[in-house]
């Protein structure tokens, strides 16, 4: 079971147990569903027993205990746990490669036309309203009311002149609405200490493993040979993430998780291509294809913030 499918299993249940007679209330079209924090239960957490408590007329407590009951013997899920006043915590058995593959594809390129301008706005404003608008249209949610975002402490004309388009939404996308952006040279360095190069530099990389590879005779191949599982799990997030930025209306979210996702490729990219006199083999085309669609993902994210994604650095 994939991160999304569990989401997907959280509604199911909800609407079966209310169905059922189990629970009262109004089904929720979507139930977000995150990783776990640090120290907490399990791999994936949800708040859906807190959504719906009121509409049921029960504590969040008794919500949880009725869907994990109804949760616990799906196929993929190995484990359910309740935590504190009602979050339900899941661990999940293991979800293959191939599979994986297949279903970040479609998720990664989404073309979502720029929102209206409307009403002059403030730069800063400008930005996270645009980028959370096509994140939400990719969603399939739509715009919610209008939300405070601090301005940028600097005069915009300067920041812009100083930095560039591209490292001012970067910048900006990866501050909460509610903080003040800061700007500083490392947007101007290529190199590891600057985010935005990281990112755009694997999606490059991920684009050069598929052109030495054409050059050695092979094409990527959806397999279940790979042995990544920082890379396997960081892409199995990213519906989850697309899904929780959308929600929470926090590109800084998926900027956070594409700086993961791109640290994992660099870090995968040299068990990718054949070492010396090997020849290319199933593992290697499997090893390909997910790097491909690890720098497609990468290439929808930033399209998703309004930034650029050059294939070659």
């Amino acid at each position: 079971m994939t991160p999304a499918d569990l989401s997907r299993c959280v509604v199911s249940a909800v609407r079966h147990a209310v169905e059922d007679g189990e629970l009262g209330g109004i089904v929720p079209a979507r139930v977000v569903v995150e990783r776990t924090r640090p120290g907490g239960v399990g791999e994936y957490a949800t708040p859906v027993a807190f959504q719906i408590a009121k509409g049921a007329g029960l504590r969040p407590a008794q919500v949880a205990e009725v869907l994990a009951r109804r949760l616990g013997g799906v196929a993929g899920i190995e484990r359910v746990e309740i935590t504190g006043a009602g979050f339900l915590n899941f661990s999940l058995t293991s979800v293959s490669a191939a599979r994986l593959v297949r279903d970040v594809r479609p998720l990664a390129v989404v073309e979502v036309p720029d929102p209206p301008s409307g009403e002059p706005r403030e730069p800063r404003e400008r930005l996270v309203r645009a980028a959370v608008a096509r994140i939400e249209a990719a969603q399939g949610v739509g715009p919610g009311p209008e939300f405070p975002i601090a301005p940028v402490a600097r005069r915009d004309g300067d920041v812009l002149a100083r930095y560039g388009g591209d490292a001012v939404a970067w910048a900006v996308l990866t501050t909460p609405a509610r903080e003040t952006p800061e700007f500083s040279d490392t947007l101007l360095v290529q190199g590891e200490g600057n985010e935005l190069f990281r990112v755009r530099y694997a999606h490059a990389r991920a684009h050069a493993l598929v052109r030495n590879a054409e050059q050695l005779g092979f094409r990527p191949e959806i397999g279940d040979d790979v042995d990544a599982p920082a890379l396997l799990r960081v892409l199995a997030d990213h519906p989850l993430v697309l899904e929780a930025a959308a929600h929470h209306r926090a590109p800084e979210r998926l900027a956070r998780h594409l700086v993961e996702l791109a640290d994992a490729l660099l870090d995968f990219q040299y068990r990718v291509l054949p070492q010396g006199d090997e020849k290319p083999s199933a593992a290697h085309r499997a090893r390909l294809a997910l790097a491909e669609a690890a720098g497609t993902v990468l290439a929808g994210g930033l399209a998703l913030l309004g930034i650029d994604a050059p294939t070659r650095l």
